[in-house]
Formats: C-alpha cells, sequence, structure tokens
C-alpha cells in the first residue's frame, strides 16, 4: 500500500525540530543573563539572550491564556489541513511540519516558562532585525513554503487542469 501521507517520517523531522529548539532555548537560559550577547559574525550575527512575553515583535504582552487557545486552535487546524489538503503533496507537508514544530516549541516555553526565550539576533545593513529562535524559524519557513504552495503552484495546477 502506497501511504500518501508520509506520517512517520513528518513527526520524526517535527520531533527533531522540538528537540533542536527547547535544547538551545534550555543552554542559553542556563548559560547566559538576560540581555548578554556574544558575537557570532561582528554585529551581524550575536547570541542574545532575550525573553518575549508576547508575540512576534512583541506584540500582546502578557496575553497568556490567549496564546494557549489560539496554539491549540492553529495546531487542531495543521493536523485537519494536512490530512485534508496535502495528502499528494511533500511540499506542503513539510511547510506544515515545520508550523506545527515551531508552534509546538513555543507552545512548551509560554506553558512552562510563562515566556519564550529568543537569542538569534541578526543584524542586516542598519536594520536590527527583532530576536528569535528556532522556533520562530520553523514558522517562517514553514509559511513562506504553504504561501508558494498555495500561490504559486494551485494556480499551476489551474491552468494545467489539473484542477
Amino acid at each position: 500500500m502506497n501511504r500518501k501521507y508520509r506520517i512517520m517520517p513528518m513527526t520524526l523531522y517535527t520531533a527533531i525540530l522540538i528537540l533542536m529548539d527547547q535544547i538551545s532555548k534550555y543552554i542559553i537560559v542556563k548559560t547566559m543573563n538576560i540581555g548578554e550577547s556574544i558575537s557570532v559574525i561582528g554585529e551581524v550575527l550575536q547570541i542574545t539572550s532575550h525573553r518575549n512575553y508576547g508575540a512576534a515583535w512583541g506584540m500582546l504582552q502578557n496575553q497568556m491564556i490567549f496564546f494557549y487557545i489560539i496554539t491549540i486552535i492553529v495546531l487542531i487546524a495543521l493536523i485537519y489541513f494536512y490530512y485534508k489538503e496535502a495528502a499528494d503533496n511533500l511540499l506542503m507537508q513539510c511547510g506544515l511540519m515545520l508550523i506545527f514544530a515551531g508552534a509546538i516549541g513555543n507552545f512548551i516555553d509560554r506553558l512552562f516558562r510563562g515566556n519564550v526565550v529568543d537569542f538569534i539576533d541578526t543584524k542586516i545593513i542598519n536594520y536590527d532585525f527583532p530576536i528569535f529562535n528556532v522556533a520562530d524559524s520553523c514558522l517562517t519557513i514553514g509559511v513562506f513554503i504553504l504561501l508558494y504552495e498555495l500561490l504559486f503552484n494551485q494556480k499551476e495546477e489551474k491552468s494545467h487542469g489539473n484542477i
């Protein structure tokens, strides 16, 4: 039987990403003071210990109940979408897996720490990008993959009469 869903490998990849996220955050919490920075590549890339009590760019500070509810709704929607829409689409499954891993990684922080540990600090040209973490990277890459699939590949399939 040819399984369209790649459940086992996607579950394994998700678990590995969550572990990478949580281990990296654990190392930051145990070895650095909040606000402390270590230069990796001058000012372009630094490891900076930071705590985020909100969402991206610090929005919605201290709204933990809201984040718990939204995260659970998003996780359920991701699972539904995985089974309903991504059965034959490996790239879409990868995007959903990345979003799922990122959501779980930050959810674990909020649940057990009351905040999200951020530490990747980049400055590109003269823009000091908000400090982020592995889970945030997973979320961002996953969203870009889904947008690409939904905007470009769906249009291609429609133009070829496959939908």
